[in-house]
């Protein structure tokens, strides 16, 4: 049986934010085909790791290297929150901006990408909302259709940042079933995760983070209860400390 192969690699990768950092001394490797599932308190650094696997953020000290990756390999779901909904955007085009790395912004729409557009709302149950405004959506539709986008962009390295926070269960059943069907594919997956019994069903391996690595293992060692206690007390120092 063959090696596996590191998709992305952290040498005592260090995060921040003008100069004063969050994240601290992470070291490891994403191996080509994870579904990892990073987790841990609030304050512990967990957007920051995300905005910088997506090229969005620069280390402090240390390195984060990819092994054969393009930018256009990498497809980003930010927080939800983070998505301007005042902005009348339509869901189809809102879904059919994943094609833009591929295609580039300016190519047009053929009839193959609007019916791609189609078909992808179709299959996180959204066919015939295209034409709707995204601030006409619940939450569950809006990450339905980011999700539809994540589709269009066909990316090896797929990054959520807590992509079920507020929606139903049927919302999050759905879009699992899709993250289950990206994993056949092959793709690489890093989720940032509230629910921890979401992660211990669902995903295999899990990066436990209190602005650094408290474990990073199979789920169910990771998130241990002394594990679980130790990132919760890192972060309340922390707090108390930056208070002080």
């Amino acid at each position: 049986m063959g090696a596996v192969k590191a998709l992305v690699r952290f040498d005592g990768l260090s995060l921040g934010y003008d100069g004063r950092p969050v994240l601290s001394n992470l070291t490891g490797v994403i191996p080509a085909g994870a579904l990892l599932a990073v987790a841990g308190p609030n304050g512990g650094g967990k957007s920051t790791l995300m905005k910088a696997l997506a090229g969005r953020l620069r280390p402090l000290a240390g390195a984060l290297a990819y092994d054969g990756l393009h930018r256009k390999d990498v497809a980003y779901l930010p927080q939800a929150a983070d998505v301007d909904r005042s902005f009348p955007l339509s869901v189809f085009d809102l879904v059919s901006a994943g094609a833009w790395r591929s295609s580039g912004m300016f190519s047009g729409f053929g009839r193959k990408r609007t019916d791609a557009v189609r078909a992808a709302l179709a299959a996180v149950g959204l066919g015939g909302r295209e034409n709707a405004v995204i601030g006409s959506l619940s939450g569950g539709q809006l990450q339905r259709a980011l999700f539809a986008r994540l589709m269009l962009q066909d990316a090896r390295l797929i990054l959520l940042d807590e992509p079920f926070a507020a929606v139903d269960e049927a919302t999050t059943a759905d879009l699992m079933a899709l993250v289950g069907r990206w994993r056949a594919e092959g793709r690489t997956m890093v989720a940032v995760m509230h629910d921890l019994d979401l992660i211990r069903t669902h995903f295999p391996e899990t990066l436990l983070m209190a602005r650094g690595p408290v474990a990073w293992c199979g789920t169910a060692m990771a998130l241990s209860r002394d594990n679980l206690l130790a990132a919760r007390r890192i972060c309340e120092a922390a707090g108390q400390s930056a208070a002080a």
